[in-house]
């Protein structure tokens, strides 16, 4: 069945997701965020987008962007091979890292890019992570508040900011409050609920393995790679569509291990 084409934000803004394929994990340290980050900023002067937040959970990738010269799915394109072949390298790996093709919705009032925004900063604590938004290291919450933490010149926090107050003071402080209320926001929901967090499955994996990185598990000789995922397997409260999803490989092959 072919692609639906996607509708054009009039705004030309929008908010986007890329997830790991079969949801695997795509962020395994902090060398990792850093690099797609990098990456991200690097293709944001190419491509001039402007971006407004972000946030990198294990998995997935939220994004909140406005279209620069070229069409996003090319400046996606682009930050995407960029780094799978980052990450193929460092890891030894092949194939696919990420879903063939990005979610994505378009953001056209105010509104709703104010609620993009505090859904995308509270990402982490709605997937049981962190308490509050500032606590979660790889999002663009703290760089609303001036801490130059990730590649310079990487976010656009004007626009947002002066959806507050003109007066940036004014504006950081009610950004905050804003960002820090309790809601019930659903924007192109991907949070997964699981009986332990993916973090707390990798803790336990590592405990398994000695001297091999998390990321390189699935290009091990067969035998081996069987191995530590029969030990993953018994781990408590773990399910096979979790186990699949941090070692990024398929459910059926925990399910015949």
């Amino acid at each position: 069945m072919p692609r639906t084409a996607r509708v054009k934000s009039k705004s030309g803004i929008y908010h986007v997701i890329i997830r790991g394929t079969n949801r695997q994990e795509i962020f395994h340290d902090d060398e990792d965020c850093l690099r797609f980050l990098e990456t991200l900023a690097k293709y944001k002067v190419k491509s001039e987008i402007k971006i407004y937040g972000w946030c990198l959970m294990n998995n997935h990738i939220h994004l909140l962007v406005k279209e620069g010269k070229e069409e996003l799915a090319t400046t996606m394109k682009r930050i995407g091979v960029s780094f799978v072949g980052y990450y193929h390298c460092k890891y030894d790996t092949t194939g696919h890292l990420f879903q063939d093709r990005y979610k994505s919705e378009n953001v056209e009032s105010e509104e709703y890019l104010m609620t993009v925004i505090r859904y995308i900063h509270q990402n982490p604590i709605k997937a049981g992570l962190v308490s509050k938004p500032q606590d979660w290291k790889w999002s663009s919450y703290s760089e609303y508040y001036g801490k130059k933490l990730y590649p310079q010149e990487l976010l656009d926090s004007e626009l947002i900011l002066k959806l507050f107050s003109e007066d940036n003071e004014i504006a950081e402080k009610r950004f905050k409050e804003f960002n820090e209320q309790e809601n019930e926001d659903n924007c192109l929901d991907d949070v997964i609920t699981t009986r332990l967090r993916d973090e707390d499955v990798r803790l336990e994996i590592k405990k398994i393995i000695s001297g091999i990185n998390v990321g390189q598990i699935k290009s091990l000789p067969k035998d081996q790679r069987n191995k530590i995922i029969k030990k993953a397997k018994c781990i408590e409260g773990v399910t096979q569509r979790q186990l699949a999803r941090v070692l990024g490989v398929s459910q059926a092959l925990i399910s015949i291990t």
